[in-house]
């Protein structure tokens, strides 16, 4: 079953999983396939505890366990499954790509944002604007001339 995982699951290039702290088991799919379905364990579980993940340093921990919270089961492991295709390695490789895409996710951290001035064609273009929006309501109002 574990030669099915690589040694590394390369997430970002300074997050690098270890194959062994990921488990991997398989059971059967539904969907179709026929008498197939009941017999072939085509479906792929993939289970990582990111808490106890050696993987990961401590604020990039911390700040996958607040983002995957919701996700992790009681024990704290984060459990996939993927039954998308009928064979079991494309399955295997499905929710290897789906961990790496969550956690690259969970990771992700916007850049600050610096703060700039307005350029003097934006600030114009906003008052001019404001200009045009005050004709308007003004030719509203009208004189009432009838």
């Amino acid at each position: 079953m574990a030669s099915r995982l690589p040694p590394f699951l390369e997430v970002t290039p300074r997050v690098r999983i270890p194959g062994w702290e990921l488990r991997l088991s398989y059971a059967t799919s539904s969907g179709p396939g026929g008498q197939n379905v009941n017999k072939v364990e085509s479906k792929a579980v993939l289970r990582w505890n990111p808490a106890a993940s050696g993987a990961l340093s401590r604020d990039d921990k911390a700040l996958a366990l607040a983002r995957l919270a919701t996700r992790l089961a009681s024990d704290g492991d984060l459990v996939l499954a993927s039954d998308r295709h009928r064979d079991q390695p494309r399955n295997v490789e499905d929710v290897l790509e789906r961990l790496r895409d969550l956690l690259r996710t969970a990771l992700y951290r916007a850049p600050a944002r610096r703060a700039t001035r307005p350029t003097r064609g934006s600030r114009e273009r906003r008052l001019s604007g404001k200009r045009r929006r005050g004709e308007v309501k003004r030719d509203r109002r009208g004189g009432g001339e009838d």
